[in-house]
């Protein structure tokens, strides 16, 4: 069954670019909801940088996670199941995402020690979203036209 699932997923008409941005602006709205709340508790707690950051990621990864996990088992899949299914379908997607988001908002002068009330807060993670959107989304049509990533949870719809 697994033999036949993965060549299922290998076999799809191929890769196009709507597959890859549909399954990017997934991954992009999983980071945004994580990363964006991390932030807000990390200055609400008044944290430092590092701290908020680690959280926001990690926040991010567990809302990007979760989104794949919660529609794969409304498909019926198990729960055991769906967790290696969102797994193998996220991580490259959220890491690529993560990387390069936060790679801007550390690069953009002013940016690590904004505060949610500024503008520059603002523009240096919305526009990091919009690079990484740029940079994740060959990274996911290169994926799922080699029956990875996405494509993983496509054979379960």
């Amino acid at each position: 069954m697994d033999h036949a699932m993965h060549h299922h997923t290998g076999a799809a008409p191929g890769a196009t670019w709507s597959m890859a941005i549909r399954a990017t602006l997934h991954c992009l709205l999983g980071c945004a909801v994580g990363e964006i709340l991390g932030m807000v508790i990390g200055t609400a707690l008044l944290w430092g940088n590092v701290p908020t950051m680690v959280l926001a990621v990690g926040l991010a990864f567990v809302f990007g996670y979760s989104f794949t996990l919660f529609a794969v088992v409304r498909a019926g899949v198990s729960l055991k199941a769906a967790v290696k299914i969102a797994l193998a379908a996220d991580t490259v997607s959220i890491a690529v995402m993560e990387l390069v988001d936060n790679a801007i908002i550390a690069l953009t002068p002013g940016a690590m020690d904004a505060h949610l009330s500024e503008g520059l807060f603002w523009y240096a993670l919305l526009g990091g979203f919009a690079v990484a959107f740029l940079v994740t989304t060959p990274v996911n049509k290169w994926m799922i036209g080699r029956g990875k990533g996405h494509a993983v949870v496509h054979a379960h719809h």
